[in-house]
């Protein structure tokens, strides 16, 4: 005698309630937002937010209240500080792509934003935005990476399911086409493109530049050996003139994008 509707509600109502939702619902939120391998403790304050519904002055006190919940986990003094070897997570694809779009302000001749499939592996990102292959993401929360010292350690590494050797090379070859030139409108002839206008004043003092495109993208991340070695990279490249400033600034721009402190969040 349940219609259909108060059915559902109820159905629903008894798996939010289920003991299990909390940690579950933390835990892969934790794998998005900060790293890969939380420790039991921390899943658990978590756990604590989501059946709470408070963390703090954050939340409204009802089970579920996000804002509590990713309150608890972004400030966590497990977010900010590596544990062990459990503090990394591999940024996936999109991103990298959507943290190279925020730092040099990104703008759409169009205004809609048309940038079209961007998962091949061989000369694209290797993963598109709302283009996951299943209802469960681009890749397994509990998956690890086979003979690798992940896999010996006992660590996950989701998102190195969707990366191999091909992916790999796929993405550089990404990063030399969309870096200088943008990314081009589905229909049309335009392209989504970057504003490198503040950083070509430093093309002329190539260890300024590198460690402003360092700052920028990867919060001064990079080693000082890495950063010195990008400054000499680009430092190669003439600057005689604008066209040149602007090749040592892309340049720059993605020999950081493919470095491992960009890559990989700790």
């Amino acid at each position: 005698g349940t219609s259909a509707d108060a059915a559902l509600k109820q159905a629903l109502d008894i798996l939010f309630n289920h003991p299990n939702v909390g940690p579950f619902i933390g835990k892969q939120l934790i794998q998005r937002l900060v790293k890969s391998n939380p420790s039991p403790a921390y899943v658990a304050r978590v756990t604590t937010a989501f059946n709470s519904g408070k963390f703090g002055r954050f939340g409204t006190g009802k089970r579920g209240d996000m804002q509590a919940v990713i309150s608890a986990i972004l400030l966590d003094a497990e977010a900010r500080t590596a544990i062990g070897t459990t503090g990394d997570k591999l940024r996936e694809p999109v991103l990298r792509l959507t943290q190279w779009a925020r730092a040099f302000k990104l703008s759409s001749p169009s205004g809609k934003w048309r940038i079209g499939n961007l998962a091949s592996k061989s000369n694209g990102l290797g993963q598109a935005a709302m283009r996951s292959p299943s209802v469960f993401n681009f890749f397994r929360p509990g998956y690890v990476p086979p003979s690798s010292r992940l896999a010996k350690a006992n660590l996950v590494a989701p998102e190195f399911q969707i990366t191999d050797d091909v992916s790999v090379a796929g993405y550089v070859n990404f990063l030399q086409n969309v870096v200088p030139t943008g990314l081009r409108e589905m229909g049309s002839n335009a392209f989504c493109k970057a504003d490198y206008s503040p950083y070509a004043p430093l093309a002329e003092t190539p260890d300024k530049l590198a460690s402003k495109v360092n700052l920028n993208l990867t919060g001064g991340r990079l080693s000082v050996a890495r950063e010195m070695l990008i400054a000499d990279a680009i430092s190669k490249i003439p600057a005689t003139n604008e066209d040149g400033k602007l090749k040592r600034v892309h340049a720059a721009v993605m020999l950081v994008m493919a470095s491992s402190e960009f890559l990989v969040l700790n």
